[in-house]
């Protein structure tokens, strides 16, 4: 098929639908980065089958879809159906969500036995080793459990907490705030007398080298960091 054109899929109770879509403006409307569908469609048909070109009745567009308007049918396709990604655009979003899936694995799990974040070239060899199929249009919540899951064949992984005392001083408490309310949960904040800030940060195990980096720039280095007993 020429890579200027693709197909989205939809089905309603047995009826298969699809329409012909233009690659790029079709899968940036499904992403939410494209709110109109103008200049999404090369064709307004609906079809039940676009490579025979048949077009789909008005009786079952209006029983799957209470409506014969083809934006409006359309739109709920795109929102809805199975977008037939190109070759180039399945590679790029693949390649982007599995770095995104790397990325929160260093951040959160540890090995067991060294308490230490795996680097994020074992993660990628582990995922490889075990042919990791990475899903570019489900969210890293949605498929990261059973990634690990496949992952701890290959390398021993474990999710661990932990609570870290932090004493920030004045001048750099408010810009900190947010700072340490993106790494984790504060489960105690308290406002000195003289305007330093006083947390306990309950964090990923694996994410404690990127709060001391982060929180050492913010501060320039006058952050006190410990583990809370």
């Amino acid at each position: 098929m020429d890579t200027k054109v693709t197909i989205v899929r939809f089905s309603v109770e047995g009826e298969k639908f699809e329409i012909l879509v233009k690659p790029d403006p079709a899968l940036e409307f499904k992403l939410g980065k494209r709110k109109d569908i103008t200049g999404v469609l090369i064709s307004e048909e609906i079809y039940s089958d676009s490579n025979k070109g048949t077009r789909a009745s008005t009786e079952k567009l209006m029983k799957a879809f209470k409506t014969d308007d083809a934006n409006a049918i359309a739109t709920i396709m795109l929102q809805k159906g199975e977008l037939n990604l190109t070759t180039d655009q399945r590679r790029k979003m693949v390649s982007e969500k599995r770095k995104q899936i790397v990325d929160f694995i260093a951040k959160t799990y540890v090995d067991p036995r060294s308490h230490l974040p795996h680097p994020p070239l074992r993660i990628e060899q582990a995922m490889d080793d075990a042919r990791v199929s990475v899903d570019p249009f489900r969210n890293i919540d949605e498929q990261i459990k059973e990634i690990v899951e496949q992952l701890r064949s290959i390398i021993p992984l474990k999710s661990e907490n932990m609570l870290l005392e932090i004493l920030v001083p004045a001048q750099f408490a408010a810009q900190s705030y947010s700072v340490l309310k993106s790494f984790g949960t504060l489960q105690k904040e308290e406002w000195q007398s003289n305007g330093g800030l006083k947390v306990i940060l309950d964090i990923p195990a694996a994410a404690r080298a990127n709060v001391m980096d982060r929180l050492g720039s913010v501060t320039k280095g006058t952050a006190s960091i410990e583990v809370a007993k």
